[in-house]
């Protein structure tokens, strides 16, 4: 029980939730003065600069050949549609409720786990996947101003949530080959490669973008792209991965919190209950983890 009092772990699992929750918010400020796909690709690119220093430093190794296609498949997958979908999805939904859509992935790569690789879900699986699917219709039809644009913005981050599963449940072996931190920079990069698409006009959107607009893609590009993997790493390696995992359901709390105060957004009535729901269903999911499922964790959001 000591161990849950070690200043070094509490505060590395503080570090992780604060930083990835900071994301969402971030991305709305972002969007007031860039499009989705260069916010994605300026944070991928500040991202991946940081992660070639930090690899030089440490002298990862570059991944065997034969695994390069499929590695860019999984970036593509986990940080290209996902980090684009997201930012689409959250012009037309707030931070918060985009938190706690997010929140599903462990949902979808428990159910893909099942499809792909016959893994059993068991009771309390599908209890808490039907749980936090209603959780999530509840928010879509819930607010006294549901339109078809913010149903869409919904559907839109439903689908970065679903591509980013596909990536948590196709990247098992992998991580087992190359370790977690190279594996994720492998697809980072990779990710950054497929961004590269939409480079024509980025220089010319920077030079009229606000500063602040841009330092705060500078902060998503560093901070929560990078930093909670290796917090989150270092309290693994202390704790092991249930332990690591346990307290990443407070992500979209801190959200919500921090939506509130800086962006002034107050959550509705129907994003809390819903939220609520869905949270709920995802932890009664994931109360007899698979191993694939814990990876889903492990990574948590990649914001």
């Amino acid at each position: 029980m000591l161990k849950t009092l070690d200043l070094k772990i509490i505060s590395a699992h503080f570090i992780t939730i604060i930083l990835w929750a900071s994301a969402f918010p971030g991305i709305r400020v972002a969007l007031t003065a860039f499009s989705p796909e260069h916010i994605s690709l300026l944070r991928l690119l500040v991202g991946s600069f940081v992660l070639v220093i930090i690899a030089v430093i440490t002298k990862i190794p570059l991944p065997a050949l034969k695994d390069i296609p499929i590695i860019l498949l999984l970036g593509f997958l986990g940080f290209t549609v996902y980090q684009v979908a997201l930012n689409y999805g959250e012009q037309t939904i707030s931070a918060g409720v985009a938190s706690l859509l997010v929140s599903t992935t462990p949902i979808f790569t428990a159910l893909l786990a099942v499809f792909f690789y016959r893994e059993k879900l068991g009771l309390w699986g599908w209890v808490g996947s039907l749980l936090s699917f209603s959780g999530v219709a509840f928010i879509s039809v819930g607010g006294s101003t549901a339109s078809f644009s913010f149903n869409s913005g919904i559907i839109i981050v439903l689908i970065a949530s679903l591509s980013e599963s596909i990536y948590f449940v196709f990247q098992h072996r992998y991580l087992k080959k190359y370790g977690a931190i190279p594996f994720t920079m492998y697809a980072i990069w990779s990710g950054t490669i497929f961004m590269l698409l939409f480079s024509p006009g980025l220089g010319e959107a920077i030079s009229n973008a606000p500063l602040n607009a841009t330092f705060i893609i500078l902060y998503l590009g560093i901070f929560p792209t990078i930093i909670p993997y290796f917090t989150l790493a270092y309290v693994t390696s202390r704790t092991g991965a249930a332990e690591a995992t346990s307290t990443l359901y407070l992500t979209s709390v801190f959200a919500f919190l921090i939506a509130w105060i800086w962006l002034g957004e107050v959550p509705h009535f129907s994003a809390v209950t819903g939220g609520l729901i869905t949270l709920i269903g995802v932890f009664i999911a994931n109360i007899k983890k698979e191993d694939i499922l814990k990876e889903s964790n492990d990574a948590g959001s990649l914001n």
